[in-house]
C-alpha cells in the first residue's frame, strides 16, 4: 500500500471510477427501450505502480496508485449482426411477395363479396337459356345484359390489377429514395465517427449505434455487404456494387417507362444513358433461391412482382416453359394478368366464332375493298363461312359478333374479281392492342346492345338455328385451354378459372410459409443479439448497487486514511 498522502490517491480513484460506472449504468437504464441502443460496460484496470527500493539487494517494493477505467466497452457481436441482416433481408423479400399475392386474391373476391365466378356462371346460364330458343327476344336480351355485366366486371378486375401495379411502383420509388437517404446518413456518420475516434482516445458509441440501425434497415431493403476500416468508417456494397465509400455515396437512379410509368432502378455511375445503356441494380437471370442469396431485399421483390409492363394473353401464348419461367412466370402480377386475359380472350373468341364462324379460303382472293382499293389475299386466309353462318333479325351478312374490338371491325368486305363477295377476317395484330381481343380492347357490340335481335339466331333459310345452340353449349365443355407452359394437360373454361385461382392461392401459401419461417429465424437471431447488446434492467440495477457499494467503500477508506494521517500529524506536532 502506498504510504502517507499517496493512500488518498487510491481512495480518490475508487470514488471517481465508481461514479463513472454509476453514470454509465444510469445511461444504460435510461435507454432500456431505445431501439438499437447497445449497452455500455465498464472495464477496470490497475493504475501504474510506484517502485520503491529499485536498487535494493534483497527486496523491492511496489506501491499501487489505485484503479482506472481501461475502456467503456461497446458490446456487439458482428457475426450476429451480419446473420440478422441477411435473414431479415430474406424475410422482407418473401414477405413482399406474400403481401402481393394476398392483395391479388381479394380482387376476385372468392372468399368474400360477389365472387367473379358468379358473374361467369350468370353469363353461362344466359347462353344456356339462349341455346334452348335462340329466337326468344327475352333470351337474346338476357345474353346481351349478362355479357355486358361479365365484361364490365372483368375489365374492372383488370383495371384494379393495373392500379395495384402502380401502387407497387410507388413503393419501389419510395424504397429507392429511402435507400439513397440511408446511404447519405451512413456517409455522414462515417465522417463523424472518424473525427471522434481519431487518436483512439474515445469510441463514438451513440454514433455507431445510429449507423448500425441504418445498416439494419438497409439490410431489409436490399442485399448488402460491408466492411469496417481502421479509421472506424464502414464501406457498404449493395447488390455487389459499391454503394458507400470514404468519399462518395453512389445513388440508385430511376429509369421510368414512358408508357406505364414503371420505375427500374439502375446505377448511373455505371451506365451510359446517352446511348441507352443502363446498368440495372438487380439481375433476375439467376434463379431466385437462398442457395444463390438472390432472394434478399424488399426492393428486389417489389420490382420482380410488379413486372415491367401490363401483361396480356401474348405473355403466355406460344412461349416455351423456359421462356415463360424467365419472363412472365417470375412476376405474380404478370402471371395473373396474362392468365386472366388468356381466359377472357379464349372465351370471347370462342363465343364470337360460334356466332360468326370462319373458314380458310381455298384459293387466293383478288378484288377491291369497300373503298375501291385493289387487294389480294393468299390462299388459306380466314374468311366468313358465308354459306353456313347464322344471321340476325336483319338478315345481313356479315352477322354481328357479340364482343367486338374497339379499334377494328371483325371483317373486311372484299368484292372478288370472280363476282363473289368475301368477308375477310381481320386477324389480331400482336403489335396493336386495338386489333386484339384483349380485355382492355373489347366491348359488347353496340349494335346488339341497341337491338338484341341482331344477335345471330337463325339460319339463312329463316329457320331457328338450333345447331348454333349446340356450338355454344360445347364451348364450355369441349374447349381445350392450357393455364401456362408449365401446366400438364388441358382444361375447359370452368376448370381453367378454378386452376388459376388455385394456383394463385398455392403460390400465396408458399410465400407465406417461407416468410413466416424466416421471420422466426430473424427473430431468434435478433434475440441472440439482444442477449449480447441489449440492456437488462435487472442486471443494470444489480450493477448500480455494486457500484454504489464500491463508492461507499472508497469513501469510508478515505475517511479512515484521513483520520490516520490526522493522528500522525497531530501526534508528531505534540512532541
Amino acid at each position: 500500500m502506498a504510504n502517507g498522502m499517496g493512500s488518498l490517491y487510491i481512495g480518490s480513484s475508487g470514488l471517481r471510477n465508481s461514479q463513472t460506472a454509476m453514470n454509465t449504468t444510469a445511461n444504460n437504464l435510461a435507454n432500456v427501450n431505445t431501439t438499437g441502443y447497445v449497452r455500455q460496460q465498464i472495464v477496470y484496470q490497475d493504475q501504474d505502480y510506484l517502485n520503491v527500493g529499485k536498487k535494493a539487494a534483497i527486496s523491492k517494493q511496489q506501491a499501487g496508485l489505485g484503479v482506472s477505467i481501461a475502456d467503456v466497452a461497446h458490446v456487439r457481436d458482428v457475426f450476429l449482426d451480419k446473420a440478422y441482416r441477411l435473414e431479415s433481408g430474406r424475410q422482407s423479400f418473401w414477405a413482399a411477395c406474400c403481401s402481393t399475392t394476398d392483395e391479388l386474391y381479394t380482387y376476385f373476391q372468392e372468399l368474400e363479396g360477389t365472387a367473379y365466378q358468379e358473374n361467369l356462371e350468370d353469363f353461362r346460364k344466359a347462353l344456356d337459356e339462349f341455346c334452348k330458343d335462340p329466337s326468344d327476344a327475352v333470351n337474346q336480351n338476357l345474353v346481351m345484359q349478362k355479357a355486358s355485366l361479365y365484361l364490365t366486371r372483368s375489365q374492372s378486375i383488370y383495371t384494379n390489377l393495373q392500379t395495384f401495379q402502380s401502387n407497387i411502383n410507388r413503393e419501389v420509388s419510395d424504397d429507392i429514395d429511402r435507400i439513397n437517404e440511408i446511404g447519405h446518413e451512413i456517409y455522414k456518420l462515417n465522417q463523424q465517427i472518424a473525427r471522434v475516434e481519431t487518436g483512439n482516445v474515445e469510441t463514438a458509441m451513440d454514433l455507431r449505434d445510429e449507423r448500425d440501425n441504418y445498416l439494419d434497415e438497409l439490410g431489409k431493403l436490399a442485399k448488402i455487404s460491408y466492411k469496417e476500416r481502421s479509421d472506424g468508417t464502414v464501406k457498404v456494397s449493395l447488390e455487389g456494387v459499391e454503394f458507400v465509400d470514404e468519399a462518395h455515396v453512389y445513388e440508385i437512379a430511376k429509369k421510368v417507362d414512358e408508357i406505364t410509368g414503371f420505375i427500374t432502378p439502375y446505377w448511373p455511375h455505371m451506365s451510359d444513358t446517352n446511348r441507352g445503356q443502363y446498368s440495372e441494380v438487380f439481375n433476375y437471370k439467376a434463379d431466385i433461391s437462398s442457395a444463390n442469396n438472390s432472394d434478399i431485399g424488399e426492393l428486389k421483390a417489389l420490382v420482380m412482382q410488379r413486372g415491367d409492363h401490363w401483361a396480356n394473353y401474348l405473355d403466355i401464348e406460344g412461349m416455351s416453359a423456359e421462356q415463360y419461367n424467365n419472363t412472365t412466370g417470375m412476376s405474380v402480377m404478370l402471371t395473373v394478368e396474362a392468365q386472366f386475359d388468356q381466359f377472357i380472350h379464349g372465351l370471347i373468341t370462342a363465343v364470337n366464332d360460334a356466332f360468326c364462324p370462319n373458314i380458310e379460303s381455298q384459293t387466293a382472293i383478288t378484288g377491291t375493298d369497300a373503298n375501291g382499293n385493289a387487294v389480294t389475299f393468299a390462299a388459306g386466309t380466314l374468311i366468313l363461312d358465308a354459306e353456313n353462318c347464322p344471321i340476325g333479325s336483319d338478315g345481313k351478312l356479315p352477322p354481328q359478333e357479340l364482343f367486338t374490338r374497339i379499334g377494328c371491325e371483325r371483317y373486311q368486305t372484299v368484292y372478288g374479281d370472280d363476282g363473289k363477295t368475301y368477308y375477310v377476317y381481320n386477324e389480331e395484330d400482336p403489335t396493336d392492342t386495338s386489333k386484339m381481343y384483349t380485355i382492355k380492347g373489347i366491348t359488347v357490340n353496340h349494335e346488339i346492345v341497341d337491338s338484341p335481335s341482331l344477335l345471330p339466331h337463325k339460319n339463312q333459310n329463316d329457320q331457328i338455328d338450333y345447331p348454333l345452340g349446340e356450338k355454344l353449349w360445347d364451348i364450355w365443355e369441349k374447349t381445350e385451354m392450357v393455364l401456362s407452359p408449365n401446366s400438364t394437360g388441358t382444361c375447359n373454361f370452368e376448370e381453367y378459372y378454378a386452376r388459376m385461382i388455385g394456383e394463385l392461392g398455392t403460390v400465396g401459401s408458399v410465400y407465406d410459409a417461407i416468410a413466416t419461417t424466416l421471420e422466426g429465424t430473424a427473430t431468434a437471431i435478433d434475440n441472440q443479439r439482444s442477449q449480447v447488446m441489449g440492456v437488462s434492467s435487472d442486471e443494470e440495477l444489480t450493477n448500480m448497487i455494486k457500484y454504489q457499494n464500491a463508492y461507499n467503500a472508497a469513501s469510508r477508506y478515505m475517511n479512515v486514511v484521513s483520520e490516520m494521517i490526522e493522528v500522525l500529524v497531530t501526534g508528531l506536532g505534540a512532541r
